[in-house]
């Protein structure tokens, strides 16, 4: 008869995500509160804390209270806009393979082209279990955004999620210029993996449980919610 294993026989991956949940939230419990992003491999130390989050607003407008704590946004993560500056920051948790974030994405394009200055956009990893490539695309994007494209090989992710491979990354790789013995020992090394695991950590944290999961000004809008229901949002906010 073969024996059950105990959750500490469990593997490594899990029981690191286990600890790093744990840690968080006794943590915010606290009262400290920890930032995830700074730990996040091949960034050295912490480059800084630039974002903060309030408690969450009520629900208003397609918007609900986030479940957990969001963690605070870093100098070292993926952004786009002027995230010092801007009066909304939106914290987005997906998943390169998932078709929802697929068609979310252009929405997310779009807020910015359309708020400008007032906007700014912060992509976090939630690779979801049954997708197959989201950890391999996730992996990857890590090994462009190495060499400072990280946000031309999301969009090309995105426009192309039925072809998602290993050698779909590679020929992308190579058609945004990317230095291919690089891309391929850190790709090929997996070097990212507690990069992707630890913002995975952290939406768990936050209350996320599916993607996308949009955080405006840490309050949660769960989905591919239409644009005119994030406009709504926006223009709220930035009315007041």
């Amino acid at each position: 008869m073969s024996e059950k294993n105990g959750f500490f026989d469990g593997s490594p991956k899990m029981l690191f995500v286990f600890g790093l949940v744990t840690g968080v939230a006794v943590t915010s419990l606290l009262g400290g509160g920890i930032n995830l992003e700074g730990l996040k491999a091949g960034g050295g130390s912490n480059s800084g804390v630039v974002r903060e989050f309030e408690a969450p607003t009520p629900s208003a407008g397609g918007a609900e209270p986030a479940g957990g704590v969001l963690a605070s946004v870093t100098g070292d993560e993926h952004i786009r806009g002027d995230i010092e500056n801007a009066k909304v920051v939106l914290v987005e948790y997906s998943d390169f393979e998932c078709p929802f974030c697929g068609r979310h994405h252009p929405t997310m394009e779009q807020l910015l082209e359309d708020f400008g200055d007032d906007v700014a956009w912060v992509y976090r990893h939630f690779p979801l279990s049954f997708h197959p490539e989201a950890i391999p695309s996730a992996l990857a994007s890590e090994c462009a955004a190495e060499q400072g494209k990280f946000w031309e090989f999301a969009d090309i992710m995105f426009d192309n999620q039925t072809g998602l491979n290993d050698a779909f990354y590679s020929s992308t790789a190579e058609s945004i210029g990317l230095n291919m013995n690089d891309y391929n020992d850190c790709y090929d090394s997996a070097k990212y993996q507690d990069a992707v695991d630890e913002d995975e950590a952290s939406g768990q944290v936050a209350g996320v449980s599916g993607t996308p999961a949009t955080y405006v000004n840490g309050t949660l809008v769960s989905g591919a919610v239409p644009y005119e229901t994030f406009k709504g949002i926006i223009e709220q906010i930035l009315a007041e």
